[in-house]
């Protein structure tokens, strides 16, 4: 008890944020070791450690990411944002061109000598919202003029979200809406507003059109098939139809951790449907902590925006907020049906290294923010 007010006290910032942080990373670890399971026999011959040690060094390398950004005085990231910006497209393309293909889609590039993949929309997401953040905030005077204010926010949000869509139309949707909203909450004029929605379906429809022609390149028919089995599938396909039966088996308090049935059946168990595993296992207790954790990073983000003086500090906060919890709650949506499959992860839950170190970074960020309001 000593060492844990000791630390409380210790730490600077947001004090809500870190403990949602530590129970996500948390829950993480237990809920990862017990999803993979069937995957470790099937892969590792039955050594279930292996990805739980794997996860876990992710975690902590998360964990430590994050207390490095939280140290940094996030004025730094404005300054660095150009250039990871202009890093951030040439990886896409390359992606596009030359990246390792998982399930006929190409998200990630194989780093060399490690043996490991990097999933470069990750990146780019981070990247193109400290940029979006930076350019509202610099641009506060004459923010409704169409070509001073507008064109140097719209144009990189276009490109970025349009490199990712082919292979990855969920994650471009999520951060095309991010930074549409972000554009509102910085006073950017309606009528430009309306102009990058038209220039978004203009880009869309050009894509399908593309991927016509270059189906190896651009999902076309998987955005189809998804969108198809939403709307004539009452039950869903066959991953829908196995979370729901992980949600009704889990009930009220769950069967237990590492008691899951569904994580033999259901794909993706430790990432994409990772909530199903979390009501099955912890029940509806279980599902309402994660869901109040992110509810409760909402809230504690609307704090952090009001009381920040600076207006890059608001955006870069709204930014980050933003996109963790609309993607939590997209994560979960497909759980229980509500929208199609996306393929989105659950942030600082769901396994996967790139997600889980720039989840983590991005929490860093907004803690850097709220410790910077604090000293003032």
């Amino acid at each position: 008890m000593e060492l844990g007010s000791k630390l409380y006290t210790k730490l600077k910032g947001d004090h809500a944020i870190w403990m949602i942080v530590i129970i996500l990373a948390l829950f993480s670890v237990l809920i990862v070791y017990s999803s993979t399971g069937h995957i470790s026999f099937k892969e590792r011959g039955g050594n279930t450690e292996f990805y739980l040690i794997k996860h876990l060094l992710f975690i902590i390398g998360g964990l430590v990411l994050t207390t490095a950004c939280y140290q940094m005085h996030y004025t730094r990231f404005l300054r660095i944002s150009p250039l990871l910006l202009l890093v951030s497209i040439p990886l896409l393309v390359y992606t596009i061109a030359f990246g390792t293909d998982v399930n006929q889609a190409r998200r990630w590039i194989e780093l060399p000598f490690i043996e490991m993949t990097f999933q470069t929309s990750d990146f780019a997401k981070l990247a193109l919202i400290i940029y979006v953040a930076r350019a509202i905030s610099s641009k506060q005077e004459y923010i409704k003029d169409f070509k001073s204010g507008f064109l140097p926010i719209v144009m990189p949000i276009i490109i970025i979200c349009g490199l990712i869509a082919p292979a990855d139309l969920s994650t471009a949707m999520l951060l095309f809406v991010t930074c549409l909203l972000m554009m509102i909450m910085g006073r950017v004029a309606i009528r430009d507003i309306s102009w990058l929605l038209l220039m978004g379906v203009a880009t869309f429809g050009f894509l399908i059109a593309l991927g016509t022609m270059y189906p190896e390149l651009i999902r076309v028919q998987t955005w189809i098939s998804r969108m198809n089995e939403f709307l004539d599938n009452t039950d869903g396909g066959y991953q829908i139809q196995q979370a729901k039966i992980a949600i009704a088996d889990g009930g009220l308090f769950g069967l237990g951790p590492g008691n899951s049935i569904q994580r033999n059946f259901l794909p993706a168990p430790y990432s994409d449907f990772i909530f199903a595993i979390i009501i099955e296992e912890y029940g509806l207790i279980g599902a309402f902590t994660v869901i109040s954790m992110y509810v409760l990073l909402f809230f504690r983000i609307v704090r952090i925006i009001t009381n920040s003086p600076k207006a890059f500090g608001a955006m870069l906060v709204l930014g980050l907020g933003l996109i963790i919890c609309i993607q939590a709650l997209a994560n979960i949506a497909v759980s229980v049906h509500l929208v199609p499959v996306t393929g989105l992860t659950l942030p600082m839950i769901s396994m996967g290294g790139t997600s889980i170190i720039f989840s983590s970074i991005a929490f860093g960020m907004i803690l850097s923010v709220s410790r910077y309001i604090e000293k003032i």
